[in-house]
């Protein structure tokens, strides 16, 4: 059952700029209309504001820009979602993820946060995780497949991030190949997948995502100035982070369950020719001791990276580094 807040904040989404009466709001909540102004006292004190227009109500003036968690539920209306856990920081929202999946914490789960102290990306590297308004996120599924069933499901996720941003944002983006999202070269996000498996079945998949949404390249290190981007700033006004999180969590929970039905092969291919911003590029890949230089030719069936050297072979990566540029090293 929604808390009190959620059914607040859902009828006033729901009017938009029409008040909505505290009667109203107090029968929908079987509560006294001093409650209900108690509960818009206590939303305000966590960054709402609301206007009361004399004799007709309440309106929301201005949601929080940051995330919060009855707001998001809110936006997501009556559809069924996931258990969603909101959190203000956190060392990393997988790590958080795998606690509370020892705690037995139920899943289908999901958990956002406003900032990370120890994001990771893949191979263990440290993730730079700001408290300004991006999203970091975590979702947790129980898919009882084969281990092999999972070689595809980062790329099948983050074309779903991709078409979202597009819906949503008005952005063209793109992966580069095997979990970063791009937007007009780029960096505004990254995926990391991991998966807990007994004996030959996956017990958990754990798949993270951190989106730049509303952040700034002057906030980011030095380093990654001139390759990051925010999907605020290139879209050059900001987003509603809470209504972009329902929006997210809303298309993932969608594609996982295509992917379990293994239905999203129908239109796997020809998402992933929207999206691979490698392919009939040189690229430099490094595996291990290894480094190959040649041209992108998309990708194999299991999501492997096929790349066409100048003698001619054509290689398979399931794993790798990838750097643009014949020259890059």
């Amino acid at each position: 059952m929604p808390s009190s807040d959620v059914v607040i904040l859902r009828e006033l989404l729901a009017h938009g700029d029409e008040p909505v009466s505290g009667t109203r709001l107090a029968k929908l909540l079987g509560v006294s209309r001093v409650a209900v102004w108690m509960h818009l006292q206590k939303l305000a004190k966590e960054g709402f504001a609301f206007e009361a227009v004399r004799a007709r109500g309440y309106r929301l003036a201005r949601p929080p820009a940051h995330l919060h968690a009855a707001l998001v539920h809110a936006h997501l209306g009556r559809q069924k979602a996931p258990h969603l856990v909101c959190l203000g920081a956190v060392d990393s929202t997988n790590s958080e993820a795998e606690r509370r999946l020892a705690a037995g914490e139920p899943v289908p789960l999901v958990i956002l946060a406003r900032e990370q102290t120890r994001g990771r990306g893949r191979r263990g590297r440290p993730w730079h995780s700001a408290a300004n308004g991006n999203l970091y996120s975590t979702f947790v599924f129980r898919p009882e497949v084969e281990p092999a069933r999972l070689q595809d499901f980062t790329l099948w996720m983050g074309l779903n991030v991709c078409e979202l941003v597009g819906s949503f944002c008005k952005l063209a983006s793109g992966l580069k190949w095997p979990n970063d999202l791009l937007i007009d070269g780029r960096k505004a996000g990254g995926m990391l997948t991991e998966a807990r498996i007994d004996s030959d079945q996956v017990r958990d998949i754990v798949f993270g995502l951190g989106l730049n949404v509303n952040g700034r390249s002057a906030d980011l290190p030095p380093e990654l100035r001139r390759s990051a981007t925010s999907l605020a700033e290139a879209a050059g006004a900001p987003v509603d982070l809470n209504k972009f999180a329902a929006a997210l969590i809303g298309r993932i929970t969608r594609a996982y369950a295509q992917f379990a039905d293994v239905s999203y092969r129908a239109t796997f291919p020809t998402l992933w020719r929207r999206h691979d911003l490698l392919r009939g590029k040189s690229v430099t890949v490094i595996q291990g001791t290894r480094t190959v230089r040649g041209i992108a030719a998309g990708i194999d069936a299991e999501g492997s990276l096929l790349v066409e050297t100048p003698g001619g072979a054509t290689e398979r990566f399931r794993a790798g580094e990838v750097t643009l540029g014949k020259d890059a090293a």
